[in-house]
This record gives structure tokens, C-alpha cells and sequence, in this order.
């Protein structure tokens, strides 16, 4: 009887939460005014239409087989919206908004979608023979966080569309940030000591399967920056000439850096001698203390021009979980759930805040806004830990990124749910994307 109840009581939760995370989707396309759902706001990534139809496609197809009376109604349309793109290497999708269907079509698809998953999901949960027996708990976990995922992924790429085609919205963010205060260019000393990277099989957790197995990585002595480089300090060094000077990058990201004519993160814009920050509503004066968001490419370049370098995951670990006796932490701060003391994150604000905006968040080496705000890059390849084993209902998710093109980033942004902001979360991306809220922090060796 008591598992009974406990079962009814996490699959409650559960859809609550799915509920909760349709909403912050939905009000992301209530931003996009209607003439623009065919533009494509970033270059490598679908139109805007795709994402209207891929978050209920994604989850049709991760969950209709498990319930009653789901039978697929628009095979086109599941297989249209199943996945999205992450092109490397330079090519670039080529489709035109015609070859898209219209907004009703992909609203009334996504309407009948919600209405029969929710009636199945109310009904029941048929499990299935052998190999493909899976909980509803685990499903439901992916659908959920798939798609919180993507309120920060659409998120990014409203970002990058032109202000007059987007509906403003109020922030919330500027009401917390303390006044009278600088961004330091300190390092902070991390003692050599042990890093616990992963999630136990054990634990009752979810976690993706890139976050399995639990492991133990011995760190050496090492100095990190106390905050995410700023715009600031990443203005000293396109004033240098970072973006000229070829020894400061590889060959890979020189050539990406020259055939796409980089020349300044994604996030700025020049005029004459000034420079502006492209915020999700509004343009406004480069604003100096908040973290830059650039492409691992810009983050390396910098590092070298600082004599400095990327940390490892590891490295990451050690600094934002470790403490001076050897205990893990589960967040930065301690053991306290996140709050909008400890960082920038779960949707509270549309934009960054100053590096030093959260103090309650420092992690026990004083290491400080390694939660939220901006995700940070590191110099380790994204790759399974030892004893990896793909999810059977979505094998590709993290094993098609297996490829050596992929970097982890740690940490979160303004836009990611607090749901991700566990220990052994991993998000990725390749070297050369600019538009992820991702910034980083330097380490000395």
C-alpha cells in the first residue's frame, strides 16, 4: 500500500512538473511575433517553426507506446519534428520556409499530441515485454528535462533575433544586484585533492546516461579565477588584437575564426569606436562586469593571450564541489537547495548579472558564480565515463556526440531550470558555437 501510494505520489509530481515545464516553452513562442515563426535566428540551428512542433513530437515519440488508446495520427509530422541539428564542419541547413507546414497545422498537431498523451498518461502506463520495459518515472524525467533543455536552447536563439520581431517581456534580475562593487582578476588556490565527477547506478536520482558511472578523479594543485572572465577584461583583449594575432589559435578555429570573419563574441555590437551588448529586449552600453558568452574557440584564444588555460572538467569539479577536508558538496554553497541567493538561474531573469552579483554562492575555496549566469567552458573533449551505457529509447543522445568535436560545459545560465544544476549534470557543444550562454573562467597550473 505505501509503495502503491508513493508510486501515485511521484507520478503526480511528475506531471505537475511536465506541466510546469509546457509553460515555459509556451510563453517563449508568445515572445516570437507571428511573421517571424519562419526566420532562423541562428545559422546552424532549424527555423523557429521546427521547435513550435519538435518539444510534443519529441515526447509522442518517447511515450505514446506506453499508454492506451495512443495510436500515431500524423506519422509525417513525428518523423518532421523528431530531431533537431547540430551541424559540424561547417555546413549549414539550406531549407526555406516553404518547405515548412503552416503554424495551424503544426498547432493543431501539437494540441491533439497534449490532449491524448495527457488522457493516456491519466488512464495508465503499459510497461513492455523483455528489453523495452521502462518506468514511467524514467520517461517522464527525459520528457521533462528535454524539454527544459530546450526553453534555454530557444531561449539562445530568440536572443539573436532582431528586437522588433520579438514581444519585450519585464526582467526581474537587476533588483538583487549589490551595488559598489568590482569584478576582481584574482585567483583562488585549490589544493591538490580528489574530484567526484558522475552518478552512481545506485542512486535514486535521474540523471542521463552521459552521467554514469560515479568516479573518482585525483586533481593536482591548481589556481583558478575567482570570477567568469567579464566582458570587460574580454575587451582588453579584442583591444589587443586577440582576433588578429594567429598564434593565440589552433588551425581548426583560425579558419573558422577567418572564413566566418569573427571578430567579436556574438553577444556584441560595434559602432565606430563603441561597443554595445545585445540584450534579450534591448540594446544598451557594453556592460563591463557581466560574464562574456563566447565559443570555446574565443574562450582558448583568450587563455593563451592570458598565459593562462581552460580548466578540465575535473579541474571544474574540484573547484566548485570539493572542500579543504575532503567532503563533496552537493551544490557550489553547501547542501541547500538553489535559490535565487546562491545565482542566476531557473528563468528568474532574461539576461546576465554581474560575476560578483551572487556571494552566497561561493563554493568552500571562495571560487565564486559557478552556478548560473553563464555555462563555462572547459578543455575536456566531451566522452562517456567507463561503463557508459546509452538509454535503449534514445541511444543517440549523448553517443552521436562522442566524436571528438564536443566540449563539456559546466555550470548553468540565466535559463537553465534548477532541476540541471546538480553535481553531475554535463551539457556540450562544439568549438566553434558562439551563441550558447557559455562563458568560462581561467586556470593557472
Amino acid at each position: 500500500m505505501l509503495a502503491a501510494h508513493s508510486a501515485a505520489g511521484t507520478q503526480h509530481r511528475l506531471l505537475a512538473s511536465l506541466a510546469h515545464a509546457r509553460s515555459e516553452t509556451d510563453r517563449l513562442f508568445d515572445l516570437v511575433k507571428p511573421y517571424s515563426l519562419y526566420e532562423r535566428p541562428v545559422p546552424e540551428r532549424h527555423r523557429i517553426i521546427f521547435y513550435l512542433g519538435h518539444l510534443e513530437a519529441f515526447d509522442w515519440n518517447l511515450l505514446h507506446g506506453h499508454l492506451p488508446n495512443s495510436k500515431p495520427f500524423h506519422p509525417e509530422f513525428d518523423r518532421l519534428f523528431a530531431f533537431g541539428i547540430d551541424p559540424v564542419g561547417g555546413g549549414l541547413p539550406t531549407d526555406q520556409p516553404a518547405d515548412w507546414p503552416t503554424a495551424t497545422e503544426v498547432r493543431d498537431y501539437r494540441s491533439r499530441i497534449r490532449q491524448t498523451l495527457d488522457a493516456g498518461l491519466a488512464t495508465g502506463w503499459q510497461t513492455r515485454s523483455g528489453s523495452e520495459e521502462f518506468s514511467s518515472s524514467l520517461l517522464l524525467n527525459v520528457a521533462i528535462e528535454h524539454r527544459l533543455m530546450h526553453a534555454e536552447t530557444f531561449t539562445y536563439m530568440l536572443h539573436q533575433l532582431p528586437i522588433d520581431r520579438k514581444i519585450p517581456q519585464r526582467g526581474q534580475g537587476n533588483a538583487r544586484t549589490p551595488g559598489r562593487m568590482v569584478a576582481t582578476s584574482r585567483m583562488m588556490e585549490i589544493p591538490a585533492g580528489p574530484a567526484r565527477l558522475g552518478l552512481s547506478r545506485d542512486s535514486t536520482s535521474f540523471g542521463w546516461d552521459n552521467e554514469y558511472e560515479s568516479h573518482t578523479v585525483d586533481v593536482p594543485r591548481f589556481a583558478i579565477d575567482e570570477h567568469m572572465v567579464t566582458n570587460g577584461q574580454y575587451l582588453q583583449f579584442t583591444k589587443a588584437g586577440g582576433y588578429e594575432d594567429q598564434s593565440l589559435w589552433n588551425e581548426a578555429d583560425w579558419l573558422w575564426k577567418t572564413g566566418r570573419q569573427i571578430s567579436h563574441p556574438a553577444f556584441w555590437k560595434r559602432t565606430g569606436d563603441s561597443w554595445s551588448y545585445l540584450a534579450m529586449f534591448d540594446e544598451r552600453p557594453l556592460p563591463l562586469e557581466w560574464p562574456v558568452y563566447v565559443s570555446h574557440a574565443e574562450a582558448s584564444a583568450y587563455a593563451r593571450w592570458s598565459g593562462k588555460a581552460l580548466p578540465t572538467e575535473a579541474e571544474w569539479h574540484r573547484a566548485a564541489y570539493g572542500t579543504p577536508d575532503g567532503h563533496k558538496r552537493p551544490y557550489p554553497w553547501g547542501s541547500e537547495p538553489p535559490t535565487v541567493e546562491h545565482g542566476n538561474f531557473d528563468f528568474y531573469d532574461w539576461d546576465p548579472a554581474p560575476v560578483y552579483a551572487f556571494p552566497n554562492g561561493r563554493s568552500a575555496f571562495g571560487v565564486s558564480g559557478l552556478l548560473g549566469n553563464g555555462w563555462e567552458w572547459t578543455s575536456s573533449r566531451f566522452e562517456p565515463f567507463s561503463g557508459f551505457q546509452p538509454f535503449p529509447f534514445y541511444r543517440g543522445y549523448s553517443a552521436d556526440f562522442f566524436d571528438g568535436k564536443h566540449y563539456v560545459i559546466k555550470g548553468g545560465s540565466a535559463r537553465t531550470a534548477a532541476c540541471m544544476l546538480r553535481r553531475s549534470f554535463r551539457n556540450w557543444f562544439q568549438p566553434h558555437y558562439q551563441y550558447v550562454y557559455a562563458g568560462f573562467r581561467c586556470v593557472s597550473r
